[in-house]
């Protein structure tokens, strides 16, 4: 009796404890429902229209917004005076071969690994990683990379406008030396006359259109004056380094500011500014421009060009493949750093984009356009680029490889000269320089909104309501254009190099390769698959499987240490870069990874400090519980498939 009693008045308690948990937890749980359901039906966010399927951060007004964004983001100034200089470098038209294979091998398959993620999440860089926060840090780094590359980005843009106002003239201020920056060096390049060759072939010495022979009395006088003009500058290179920049002998001498750059500066920033004020609704209308009059401009470009004599030449040298370079690894090497660093991956700026598509798009679709539009700009830059130059060869009766030209040299020195010798110059002056604007705009456009977007996702209470997004967004401008101004500098164009080398190079590299390896072995190819059949509905193949588990993974590693055991100091011309300035270059660089090691790290010493070790890290390499709640309409399948997911998951 006394057993059957002690077990009656345990079953009696029991029930009613058991009754009130689970009324508390289900208060809990209705209490969440609610405010997701208010957040989803009320949006206080002034970048949400009606329509919007993400009530608390709106979308795209339309499919092409997000291409044409990622067009902009991926084609930019690069492609005008990077590729095409490989392309010369590395065997012409063999050059396109190893191209495509890396666009296959990694370009491609990073392209959709971050679209695909982004769309997935709907949020920011950092948030995103409550898939796997111990990671959390990789999207610090990415943040970090696009707030490094938005403080330099903008001065070059602030170079194309004070050369495309300059160009309302009659006649351009770089055409002619005489003027009052010009140096006793400059000299107008002019065509070398056929005798030349001649006189050379003879060991003589060519100088003003006479050959001077060692029989000559003057022979010595005349050839000390020919090694002297060896010196000679042309007048656009005396435009640009001793007028625009008014560069000063190194970076321990920056000097004072340029102001006229300095106001080109403001004016790119308040032009950006303006383009995001209402966050991707404003810069979806934007980029139809900003991506599309390129194109028009290269048309045009490239039309005129190939009526000028020589352009075939250097079309030729363009397009001519030399096979016997696909047997050097450089050109491989180089073809998956030009690859990688022209669709960005590891900038965060893909995830961010692609975060704003609803739902069900097709980023699987997106991914091959976009990749392929952009190899395709790429070498349709290369044909005006290499006509324009085999004109200005012809013109000065010399090779091609004396003219080529890669980076700022090209846009702001070379290109500038050989509109001069064209008839209506300060109007192709202006063409050329307004793509340059519209492109440059384009990639900045996606940059800053990596990083608004972020600090949005961030902190959702304190910037996603009424005007604080557009507050948010004129901080970071004024921001980021004062971090901009040492750039503005008399040797801010070494400031603005060691950013360039050190901002988006090494570090990027490690945190896409991290990126990917996280996602593939840690949150998993199985469920990350999952995630992305519920987004397009159909399966992806096992292409995918190989690429992201192994194939882009090595590739990522194979490239990372190629750039280590080809790196050199930094230069600019003939000027090389202190130790110190070179400290702060990797500095930069290493702040970007080391946030990787540094978040995780914190995270394991603060987060359930009553558990061991490896439960910490099993946790923290979980999805978090608010994890892939954010799209209303598919919400609860995703919940249920993260369940299962958490539950199926070992360390």
């Amino acid at each position: 009796m006394d057993g059957n009693s002690k077990d009656e008045e345990v079953f009696i308690s029991e029930p009613p404890q058991k009754t009130v948990q689970l009324k508390d937890e289900e208060k809990l749980q209705m209490l969440k429902k609610k405010k997701k359901e208010r957040r989803r039906t009320k949006s206080t966010s002034s970048y949400v229209e009606e329509g919007d399927e993400n009530r608390e951060r709106g979308n795209w007004s339309g499919k092409l917004d997000f291409i044409l964004s990622c067009l902009s983001f991926a084609v930019g100034l690069g492609n005008v005076w990077r590729f095409p200089y490989q392309c010369y470098k590395n065997g012409g038209g063999a050059f396109l071969f190893p191209f495509v294979f890396m666009l296959g091998l990694t370009g491609i398959p990073m392209f959709f690994l971050e679209s695909s993620f982004g769309q997935y999440a709907q949020c920011g860089v950092i948030t995103i990683w409550n898939c796997c926060p111990l990671f959390r840090g990789i999207g610090i780094g990415m943040m970090l990379v696009s707030f490094f590359v938005a403080i330099y980005y903008n001065v070059i843009i602030s170079w194309t406008f004070y050369y495309f106002f300059s160009s309302f003239t009659s006649k351009l201020p770089w055409a002619e030396c005489g003027n009052v920056w010009n140096t006793e060096n400059c000299r107008v390049r002019t065509a070398s006359d056929p005798g030349h060759t001649n006189c050379t072939s003879f060991n003589g010495t060519w100088y003003n259109s006479i050959c001077y022979t060692r029989d000559s009395p003057e022979y010595e006088n005349i050839t000390a004056l020919a090694k002297y003009s060896l010196n000679d500058t042309s007048p656009s290179d005396e435009y640009f380094h001793r007028h625009v920049l008014h560069i000063s002998s190194s970076i321990d001498n920056l000097g004072g500011i340029r102001w006229p750059i300095a106001g080109y500066l403001l004016l790119s920033w308040v032009l950006v500014g303006i383009c995001l004020i209402k966050g991707i609704k404003s810069s979806g209308r934007a980029v139809y421009f900003t991506s599309t009059f390129p194109y028009v401009v290269l048309t045009i470009l490239l039309i005129k060009a190939l009526t000028l004599p020589g352009a075939s030449d250097g079309l030729l040298y363009f397009i001519t493949p030399k096979w016997e370079k696909l047997l050097q690894p450089t050109i491989w090497a180089d073809a998956a750093v030009q690859i990688f660093f022209s669709l960005a991956p590891g900038w965060g700026g893909l995830i961010c984009l692609s975060s704003y598509n609803k739902f069900k798009n097709n980023c699987l679709r997106d991914a091959f356009i976009v990749s392929i539009g952009d190899i395709l700009t790429s070498v349709f830059a290369g044909l005006v680029i290499f006509s324009i130059i085999g004109y200005m060869a012809n013109d000065l009766n010399v090779d091609i490889d004396k003219v080529a030209n890669e980076g700022p040299g090209l846009a702001f020195i070379v290109y500038p000269e050989v509109v001069t010798k064209l008839p209506v110059a300060p109007l192709w002056s202006m063409m050329f320089f307004l793509m340059l604007i519209t492109l440059g705009l384009g990639t900045q456009f996606a940059i800053l909104n990596t990083v608004h977007t972020t600090l949005m996702d961030l902190f959702p209470n304190k910037f996603r309501s009424g005007l604080r997004p557009t507050l948010l967004l004129i901080i970071l401008c004024i921001v980021l254009f004062l971090l901009g101004l040492p750039c503005c500098t008399e040797g801010g164009m070494y400031v603005l190099t060691l950013l360039d080398n050190y901002s988006a190079s090494y570090s990027v590299l490690i945190i896409a390769l991290t990126e990917c390896l996280v996602l593939a072995w840690v949150y998993g190819y199985d469920r990350f698959k999952k995630d992305i059949y519920q987004m397009l509905e159909k399966k992806i193949g096992v292409y995918w499987f190989v690429m992201w588990k192994f194939i882009t993974p090595i590739a990522l590693v194979v490239i990372s240490l190629f750039t280590f055991i080809q790196f050199k100091r930094s230069r600019y011309d003939n000027y090389e870069f202190p130790v110190w300035a070179e400290v702060i270059g990797w500095m930069i660089s290493f702040t970007s990874v080391a946030s990787i090691p540094a978040a995780a790290i914190f995270l394991l010493s603060t987060k359930d400090k009553d558990k061991t070790f490896l439960q910490r890290v099993r946790n923290l390499t979980k999805p978090t519980d608010d994890w892939g709640e954010d799209i209303p309409t598919v919400s609860p399948v995703r919940k249920r498939h993260k369940s299962s997911e958490q539950k199926e998951t070992k360390f």
